[in-house]
C-alpha cells in the first residue's frame, strides 16, 4: 500500500499583528492566516498563499499530506515539516480559505492520524441474500509522518451471512499501528429482513341483526326514506284535540 515518499515545500512568513483587523487584510493581500501548534512550544501565527496550499493538499493523501514550511521572519526562521490539523472556510464562498491549523511533527516520531476503510472483495454472503453493512468508516491509527497510508483495506471476501470482521482481525499497513480498548465491528453480513404480510381484520357480525338478502328491499324507516301511509309500521296521523268543556252554544 502507498505511503507518504515526498515532501511538498510552501513558503509561509511570520505574522508580527494579531486580531481581526490585521486578519482581514491579509486575506485582501491574497494571504491566509494560519497558526502552528508546536511540542513544549507556544504556537507560532504564520501567513501563506492558500492557492499553493489548496494544490498540495489535493493529491491522493488530502489532509495527510507532510508539508515542510519555509519560514522567513524573526528569530524562529527556518523549515518546519507540518500536517494539516484543522480549516476554516467562508460559509458563502466554501472555496475560500479563512484560517488553516498545522500541527508541527518530527520524521522520528509517531503520530496519530485518521485514515478511511475501504471494503474490498464480494462477500458470499451478499450473494446469498444477504445485507453487507460498514460500520466504521475510518479509524485513528498511529504512523510515521514519511510513511502515511492512504487508507486501511479490509478483505470481506470470505464473510458469509451472519458474520463480521472485528478490529482485532484487521491488517495494518507497514508503519501504521492500531490502538483500541473494545473489539469493535468494522463490517458485518446481515440476514435480510422477511416481509411481514398484513391480513385486514374482518369485521365480527353485530347481534341480533339479520344479514340483508341480495336484491331485498331496504327496511322502513331508513334514513331519508318515508314509510308508506296506511300500513303497518306507519306513523299515526295526529288529531286536534278538543278545547276542554266543548264548544260555546249559540
Amino acid at each position: 500500500m502507498p505511503a507518504t515518499e515526498s515532501v511538498t515545500t510552501l513558503k509561509a512568513r511570520v505574522r508580527e499583528q494579531q486580531g481581526k483587523g490585521p486578519a482581514r487584510r491579509l486575506r485582501a493581500e491574497g494571504q491566509v492566516p494560519g497558526v502552528i501548534y508546536r511540542r513544549h512550544e507556544p504556537p507560532l501565527a504564520i501567513s501563506l498563499d492558500p492557492k499553493a496550499l489548496r494544490a498540495a493538499v489535493a493529491g491522493e493523501h488530502r489532509f495527510n499530506t507532510l508539508l515542510t514550511l519555509e519560514i522567513e521572519g524573526g528569530a524562529v526562521a527556518g523549515t518546519r515539516q507540518v500536517l494539516l490539523k484543522d480549516h476554516q472556510t467562508d460559509p458563502v464562498e466554501g472555496q475560500k480559505l479563512l484560517h488553516v491549523d498545522f500541527l508541527e511533527v518530527r520524521p522520528n516520531e509517531k503520530i496519530r492520524i485518521e485514515l478511511p476503510v475501504l471494503l474490498t472483495g464480494k462477500a458470499p454472503g451478499v450473494l446469498d441474500g444477504g445485507i453487507l453493512q460498514q460500520i466504521r468508516r475510518s479509524l485513528q491509527v498511529l504512523a510515521l509522518p514519511t510513511h502515511i497510508p492512504l487508507r486501511i483495506e479490509v478483505d470481506v471476501s470470505h464473510l458469509k451471512i451472519g458474520q463480521s470482521i472485528h478490529v482485532s482481525e484487521l491488517k495494518m499497513p507497514e508503519g501504521a499501528e492500531l490502538k483500541y480498548q473494545t473489539n469493535f465491528t468494522i463490517a458485518v453480513v446481515s440476514a435480510p429482513e422477511k416481509e411481514e404480510v398484513v391480513v385486514a381484520p374482518v369485521a365480527a357480525p353485530v347481534e341480533g341483526a339479520a344479514a340483508a338478502a341480495p336484491g331485498a328491499p331496504a327496511a322502513a324507516g331508513a334514513a331519508g326514506e318515508k314509510a308508506p301511509a296506511g300500513k303497518e309500521g306507519a306513523a299515526p296521523s295526529a288529531k286536534p284535540a278538543k278545547a276542554e268543556g266543548g264548544g260555546a252554544k249559540k
